[in-house]
This record gives C-alpha cells, sequence and structure tokens, in this order.
C-alpha cells in the first residue's frame, strides 16, 4: 500500500483521528472579514517554559497606539478562562503584540485568542514543557522557508499533524533576496513574488517581509496548530554573514553591516514569538535551554553573529592546490586553523552547564538545536558517465573538482570549522555527553548522519531537515544526476549514512524513554498549493554502551 496520500486524507503515518483542523474551520480559523483585516498576520505562539509561553499577534490597520486584550483558557470555547490582560502596541514595535502568559501548569494544553475594539482573533492551540516524568515527546523539526520558491506546504502538513508537541525551526525562516535574486524566478512564475520587491537592507525591509510570510495561510495555520521553538539562520539577516561581515553584504552599496544587522534582528524580534533579550544582553546572544521533564535537554546554538570567523572561499585558494600534499596543507592549515570559532565562549559555558544539568538530571535525551550540518562529508567524485557532459555548467564542473580533491562539500557548516568542531565536542565530552542528538537544517535536503570526535570515538548522531520550500543542492543538475550524487555521498563518507535532495518536508522525532524514532515526511509538490504527503523513511535510536545509535 503506498504512503502517497492527498492532504484531504490522513498525513502519513498518522490516523484520522490524529489530526488537527485547518485553517478556516479550527485553530487559526478568521470569524469575519474584520477579524480578517485586522489579524491579518495571523497568532502564534513560542519560547515555552513548564509555567508560561510567548504569544503574539500583529494589529493591521492603525497608525497610532492602539489597545487590546488577550485570553488564555483550558478550552477551545473559553468558558473556563484561565489568563488574561491588556496589551497596547504602536509603531515602534510595527504594530506586533507580545505578551508572555505565565503562573500556566506543565505539560498542559491551551487556547489563546487576542480582541481589539470587540473584534477577536483567530483561536490558537499552545502548550508548556513537560516537568516531571515524561513518557515520550514529538518534535516536528524545519528549516528553510523561501516564499517565492513555492508555497508553504509543508506548513499545513504539520499543521495537521496532531502527534507533534512542538515544531523547532532551525533558521531560514524568511530570506533577504529581492526579485532578481534567490528564488525571484521562481516567484515570478507561480506569483510568489518577494516584498518589499528588493533585496532587504533596512528594518522597513525587514519587517515587510516579515509580514509577507506571517501572511500566507499555510504558515498561519502551523503557527496556530503548535508552539514554536526558533533559532535563526543567516537568511533572517543576508547570506552567509559571520562575526564581522557577511557574504550577501556589500558596504559601499548597502552601507553599515552592524546596522543592517540590528535592523535584521529588531525585526526578528518584533516577528517571532520569542522571548525579547534580558536588559543588557546583546540581541546577537539568541540560545536556549529547553527541559522536557525527565526524557530530555533541547539546547539550541547561535552560529552566525556573535563569534563565527569568515567563511573560507575555495577560489581563492584554487590555483595552490596542486598536489596532495598541497589539499592535505589547505584542510589542516586553512580549513582547520586554529582560532576559526564557530560559537561564542559564552554559549560554549552555556552548552557545557546545560549538557552537565542534563546528565544530572538522568535525562537519556541531549538534543542539540543546530543551524548547518555538523557530520563530516566530502565531494564523491563524479567520475560517472553521467556526468561527463558539464559543458558551460560552471556548479558541476567545479563540484567534481571538488570530488577530485576529495574536499569538504560545504565550507560554511562545521566542516569549514574544522577546530571548532573539535573543540565543541571536546567540551560536550568533559561534560559527560558523548551520546548527542544534533538537529540540523540549512541544506534543503534530508539527512541521516552518524558523528564522531577526530579520534574516531563516537559523539551521537545527525537529523538533517529538508526545506520547506527552499530546493535541493544538486536539483539543477536534473533529478538523476542529483539522486546519484545523494548515493555517492552517502558511499563515499563514513557519517553519511543516507541524504535525499529531492524533497522538501519535515522530520517528525518521537521520543521516549526506550528509543527514539525519525520519520522523514515529505510533501509530493511545492508549485502549487495541491500536494500528497509521503512518509520517505524512518530511522530508530537506542541508547548502548553509554552511546546513541541507530538500530
Amino acid at each position: 500500500m503506498s504512503n502517497a496520500i492527498t492532504r484531504r486524507r490522513a498525513l502519513a503515518g498518522a490516523s484520522a483521528a490524529l489530526l488537527l483542523p485547518l485553517a478556516g474551520c479550527g485553530y487559526g480559523g478568521t470569524r469575519d472579514d474584520r477579524a480578517a483585516a485586522l489579524f491579518a498576520h495571523g497568532i502564534a505562539s513560542g519560547d515555552p517554559d513548564t509555567d508560561s509561553i510567548v504569544l503574539w499577534t500583529r494589529i493591521s490597520g492603525y497608525r497610532t497606539a492602539v489597545s487590546g486584550r488577550w485570553e488564555l483558557a483550558t478550552d477551545q470555547s473559553f468558558r473556563r478562562p484561565l489568563r488574561s490582560g491588556s496589551f497596547t502596541t504602536d509603531a515602534v514595535r510595527d504594530f506586533t503584540c507580545k505578551v508572555v502568559a505565565g503562573g500556566l501548569r506543565p505539560g498542559a494544553t491551551y487556547y489563546y485568542r487576542f480582541e481589539v475594539d470587540g473584534t477577536r482573533s483567530p483561536t490558537g492551540r499552545t502548550r508548556t514543557l513537560p516537568a516531571g516524568h515524561v513518557t515520550e515527546l514529538a518534535l516536528a523539526v524545519v528549516s528553510c522557508s523561501n516564499h517565492a520558491f513555492g508555497y508553504f506546504n509543508v506548513y499545513e502538513a504539520l499543521a495537521r499533524d496532531a502527534a507533534i508537541d512542538f515544531v523547532l525551526h532551525l533558521g531560514d525562516y524568511i530570506y533577504e533576496h529581492g526579485p532578481d535574486g534567490y528564488g525571484g524566478a521562481t516567484g515570478a512564475r507561480i506569483g510568489r513574488d518577494h516584498e518589499p520587491r528588493h533585496e532587504l537592507v533596512s528594518l522597513a525591509d525587514y519587517r515587510t517581509r516579515h509580514a509577507q510570510y506571517k501572511r500566507d495561510p499555510m504558515s498561519q495555520a502551523a503557527h496556530a496548530a503548535h508552539p514554536l521553538i526558533a533559532t535563526w539562520d543567516d537568511h533572517e539577516s543576508a547570506n552567509n554573514p559571520w562575526a564581522h561581515g557577511a557574504e550577501n553584504h556589500q558596504p559601499a552599496t548597502e552601507g553599515s553591516w552592524p546596522a543592517r544587522r540590528a535592523a535584521s534582528l529588531q525585526a526578528y524580534y518584533e516577528w517571532m514569538p520569542v522571548r525579547v533579550p534580558a536588559p543588557g544582553r546583546s540581541p546577537a546572544e539568541y540560545w536556549r535551554h529547553f527541559r522536557f521533564g525527565d526524557l530530555a535537554s533541547l539546547v539550541t546554538l547561535e552560529t552566525r553573529h556573535t563569534a563565527r570567523a569568515k567563511q573560507i572561499d575555495y577560489f581563492e585558494y584554487r590555483d595552490r592546490l596542486h598536489s596532495r600534499a598541497d589539499v592535505q596543507g589547505f584542510r589542516r592549515d586553512v580549513l582547520g586553523a586554529r582560532g576559526r570559532n564557530m560559537i561564542a565562549d559564552e554559549l560554549e559555558t552555556f552548552v557545557g552547564a546545560a549538557l552537565a544539568e542534563s546528565i544530572d538530571a538522568g535525562r537519556p535525551w541531549r538534543l542539540i538545536g543546530n543551524q548547518v550540518l555538523m557530520a563530516r562529508m566530502n565531494m564523491p567524485r563524479l567520475n560517472e558517465p553521467l556526468f561527463d557532459d558539464a559543458t558551460g555548467d560552471t556548479d558541476l564542473a567545479n563540484r567534481k573538482l571538488l570530488g577530485e580533491l576529495d574536499l569538504p562539500l560545504y565550507t560554511d557548516s562545521w566542516d569549514g570549522y574544522a577546530w571548532a568542531r573539535e573543540k565543541f565536542y571536546r567540551l560536550c565530552a568533559e561534560h559527560g555527553a558523548r551520546d548527542l542528538l544534533v538537529l540540523s537544517g540549512d541544506s534543503h535536503s534530508f539527512w541521516s548522519n552518524a558523528l564522531f570526535d577526530r579520534s574516531g570515538t563516537s559523539m551521537g548522531l545527525e537529523l538533517g531537515t529538508s526545506a520547506i520550500s527552499s530546493p535541493g543542492d544538486f536539483i539543477d543538475f536534473g533529478r538523476a544526476r542529483a539522486r546519484r550524487i545523494t548515493e555517492l555521498l552517502a558511499a563515499h563518507n563514513d557519517e553519511v549514512l543516507w541524504t535525499d535532495c529531492l524533497h522538501r518536508g519535515y522530520v517528525r522525532l518521537q521520543l521516549t524513554h526506550g528509543g527514539g524514532s525519525a520519520d522523514y515526511v515529505s510533501v509530493s509538490n511545492v508549485l502549487t498549493a495541491d500536494y500528497d504527503t509521503e512518509l520517505l523513511r524512518s530511522v530508530r535510536m537506542e541508547h548502548r554502551d553509554g552511546a546513541l545509535r541507530y538500530v
């Protein structure tokens, strides 16, 4: 029996009883035109704790300060309101509204809504982190939602997946490009052009782009159905940033990078259901430790703005790599150079304390919310007839060269920061954590990876999620070539056990004290709003002899 099913039926791997209603007929549904206009960007919740949750919305149609009320209840009909309060918002915060509802019970489900001038918002469903003994946990792991590249069918699919407790978004929630940049041609073809119609630079630009993404009905359905745990990657500001700049920032024409970054982070904190930084703390220092009772810890990293060294550009070294010794020296002295940081010292301290607390608490699962791939992966040789014709295809020719030199596929990932990766592994090992479950995004591909330090000692496993809509890395080479490259990647690299770049989707991670499973759920199409879902693959994981392994 096929796993492919239409969106009007059950989601792959879930029974009909586990389906949530979609926007318009349940969570996220609007009751009239006034509500649809006033709350045009929907509602959302996130950044959960055991006794509190962030509730978010935006008020449209006002030019001066506007006040309203929020309400939280244990039932969807609000017959028994539990918490309520007032709010005021204005242009200073782009009319976004963010409140922290506190005094809640751990592991409880709640419903929330907002009201302005007698008009109520859609209803959202949320939950707090559990405490005490927790039998199971389910996370949807997502990344890379590019509005121009396609419909957010993946958001709609996970909105209906009632097995999910929380949604972990690993970044690239928005993309910064203009119509002439990444995704622009596809957006023009399918009627999903970027707003504004230029690359994002100013605070107004970033606010406008966030607003476009939040107006999307499939995005609204996902936010209304599940609380969000979010961390950013690069495109929330600009492609491939590092501590003092970004690949997609040109100071001569786009001004100060610190000013642009500050604008992007301000818009992020305004438009996302996340807690604002504590007084005196830099907005760039965005990391969290989420505790799920006695079952799991989740530590989210910040790998872009606080410490990252500038990425290595292969083209700057291409003419120096003539022999095996040249390549070995490049790998040791450039890619592996001491001091090439990925995360800040303050974050390392935070991670160490979180891992120690997790072990002391007896939790079996230590999750790392990580933006870019951590596993080692070199480009395989593309010496088959399928890849012979590279005439005019500069990208394919460059990939073939990397394969001939046996160099890492990506230098923006942890492979471009080998010293930092070993430092991170040592930090984890020093605190007794060699059983990491690293959850990674960014690559627009699914991954099942095993992680080892330089000595060959197991450090855990890595699950990589594909994109909401951004295309797979090799898809421009054609599906046959792309599929073959992924097969060669897995065969060539000991840490890569399986990968797929052909499908958009999410990872559904389910954990218990006895073991865990990961379902790779895909949608058949993002170029229209009609799609099927498919369960591409499932893997199981268990702790054995102090290590985390696939079984």
